[in-house]
């Protein structure tokens, strides 16, 4: 069956410095095509195509700047040409004021939307979610995720009255992926674009950084773990892990996988907490000095409906489902600076 895009066509993505996006352009350019990146700066927009040519060759990657993603119109010029976007930039700032997120993250949503939907050669759109816009984690708690499963949780406490402390910080990126991810379907059924749109809902990511001065995002979780510095995962709650490089392959599924369509993909691989990934780093590295018992073993105990899709979709790559977990952890330090 042929692809839904047509092989050797341009691809937008936005965002490409980022940790996540970089491994979308990787993959997308593993499958046959070329990527338009959009950056903040050409500085950092360069960074990661010198290492996608370095791997795949000469001329098939490009850098715009998209200097606000809010600036209606921002994305006019980045979408000319090209057959299929992910939009995989948000507002990763975890600001306690959800003013000064949300609707931004709404708005660039927005933006990249109508900017797509007024190509004519968009045939497909990708957007990042998150696992948090399904649910917010619940340690201990046994509850099952679905493709209907939303977190009005977040919603509702990022958007209480102010004062707004450090302690609102995650319900507001949670409720910036779950209205973000709502926008989009809105402007699906309400405008009804001549492109197919479907979503990916990450958990953690791990893996390797596409390029050794890359901000590596939760990757850096795993970094800090390794250095007997805690404090930067004591408080982050049990959840599911997914290695970056998976979460690529169901970006390009969404892209150009003719079967997907209108979907929510949930790149989950497995429940995990940090004393496991303690545990992971003293087998790879016997002789590497790490307390056993310096962080919370708690669990997520969900479960997600939708994870034997994923690993459908993964197979079309060759995959035999997820990466797992050790194998992400021992990447994710071979890529480090």
């Amino acid at each position: 069956m042929a692809p839904a895009i047509p092989k050797g066509t341009l691809v937008l993505v936005t965002g490409v410095n980022g940790y996540i996006a970089s491994h979308v352009a990787d993959q997308i350019l593993e499958a046959g095509y070329k990527v338009r990146g959009t950056s903040r700066t050409l500085e950092k927009g360069n960074a990661v195509k010198a290492a996608l040519e370095k791997k795949h060759g000469a001329g098939k990657v490009e850098i715009v700047v998209v200097e606000d993603m809010e600036k209606e119109g921002a994305f006019d010029e980045a979408v000319k040409g090209v057959s299929g976007v992910a939009h995989v930039a948000s507002n990763m700032s975890f600001d306690c004021d959800p003013h000064k997120v949300i609707p931004g993250v709404i708005a660039g949503v927005n933006n990249v939307l109508t900017s797509a939907a007024q190509e004519p050669g968009v045939q497909r759109f990708v957007y990042t979610s998150s696992s948090t816009a399904a649910t917010r984690p619940k340690p201990n708690q046994k509850f099952t995720i679905t493709k209907d499963s939303w977190n009005t949780e977040d919603i509702e406490t990022a958007w209480k009255p102010a004062p707004y402390d450090r302690s609102r910080a995650m319900a507001v990126y949670g409720a910036s992926k779950t209205q973000g991810e709502q926008e989009l379907w809105k402007f699906v059924a309400e405008k009804k674009p001549s492109f197919v749109a479907n979503a990916v809902l990450p958990n953690g990511n791990f893996g390797p950084l596409t390029f050794p001065t890359q901000s590596g995002s939760t990757a850096t979780w795993i970094f800090s773990v390794y250095d007997g510095d805690f404090d930067p995962v004591r408080h982050v709650a049990p959840q599911y892990f997914v290695d970056v490089r998976d979460t690529a392959r169901l970006h390009v599924a969404g892209l150009i996988d003719p079967n997907v369509q209108n979907e929510r993909i949930f790149a989950f691989t497995e429940p995990f907490n940090f004393s496991d990934v303690i545990k992971i780093i003293k087998e790879i590295e016997p002789d590497h000095k790490l307390p056993e018992d310096a962080l919370s073993n708690d669990r997520d105990l969900s479960e997600v409906a939708e994870i034997p899709r994923a690993i459908e979709l993964l197979k079309e790559f060759g995959r035999d489902g997820f990466i797992p977990l050790k194998q992400s952890i021992i990447d994710t330090l071979a890529s480090r600076n």
